[in-house]
């Protein structure tokens, strides 16, 4: 890399971010990227574009814009992201937390007003993010979480201990519920996979080549682990207890079918910003 001031280098890295796979980023990835390997924030690079890269920063630099080049989420490269106003470390084997599965935190905590020590499990807790939102905002609740892998656990323990909130939260490892077989919660919340097998094709390249797939498919129709879950959670709540699930775009009335099935009633859909529904909630009688 040739040794320009700042000002030109992002210039042009930002020029060949555009040919490729999100155009419409490639000023705002160019930055970000500078200011990690600088380890500096945008006021430090408004007031220093003049100044010149380090050749082994420009070196780190460089193999950071490939990686982007090719569609590695920026998320992954840096390995930190933001989620409910909380910082959080993400690798490729989580899902990266989406400002979507606020809107679920968000009907969480709203449920979790109904009593005053709720006891919630998280089910397939990934990165954390939902765990860790509700022990930073709740801190009468008792909190589990539950992931299928034991990666995916590792990392969500970090980012418990990053927002001091691991004291708070228990951990464990398995398949859905099974885990907690025996005991009854006030509040089952789920952001689970959701994405049909058959729209990988249309997937970005983002999320199709670099995120776990683990995460992201349930079965033809994207209903596979609701079909399972939503049945189990009937039997690990209370009477009074709530389940409260993020659904893919065009779920809505399948999972309310199965809601009713269940013996789940009070059934409520919640649409996010963009009027898609986004998060299914009903009540065990």
């Amino acid at each position: 890399m040739t040794v320009l001031p700042l000002s030109s280098l992002v210039a042009n890295c930002t020029e060949g971010l555009r040919r490729g796979p999100h155009p419409d980023r490639a000023r705002q990835d160019a930055e970000t990227l500078l200011l990690h390997v600088l380890g500096k924030n945008k006021a430090w690079l408004l007031s220093h574009l003049d100044e010149e890269l380090p050749e082994d920063q420009a070196a780190r630099y460089t193999q950071l814009l490939e990686r982007r080049y090719r569609g590695e989420p920026i998320q992954y490269i840096t390995g930190e992201t933001e989620f409910y106003g909380l910082p959080f470390r993400v690798t490729p084997e989580v899902l990266i937390p989406r400002p979507e599965t606020e809107h679920l935190v968000e009907k969480a905590l709203e449920l979790a007003s109904n009593f005053v020590a709720p006891r919630i499990v998280d089910v397939g807790c990934g990165s954390g993010g939902i765990a860790v939102a509700l022990a930073h905002k709740l801190d009468h609740a008792q909190i589990t979480a539950i992931d299928l892998s034991a990666s995916a656990l590792a990392i969500a323990r970090q980012n418990a201990q990053l927002n001091a909130v691991s004291h708070r939260i228990r951990f464990l490892e398995g398949d859905l519920l099974a885990p907690v077989a025996e005991e009854r919660f006030e509040i089952v919340v789920s952001n689970p996979p959701y994405v049909p097998a058959t729209d990988r094709p249309t997937l970005s390249v983002e999320v199709r080549d670099y995120e776990p797939a683990l995460a992201l498919f349930a079965g033809p129709d994207g209903l596979d682990i609701y079909r399972r879950l939503i049945p189990q959670a009937f039997a690990a709540l209370v009477p009074g207890g709530f389940i409260a699930l993020e659904i893919g775009h065009g779920q809505s009335p399948a999972i309310r079918a199965l809601l009713a099935a269940s013996g789940f009633h009070q059934i409520e859909v919640v649409s996010d910003l963009q009027g898609i529904p986004r998060v299914a909630c009903a009540q065990r009688p």
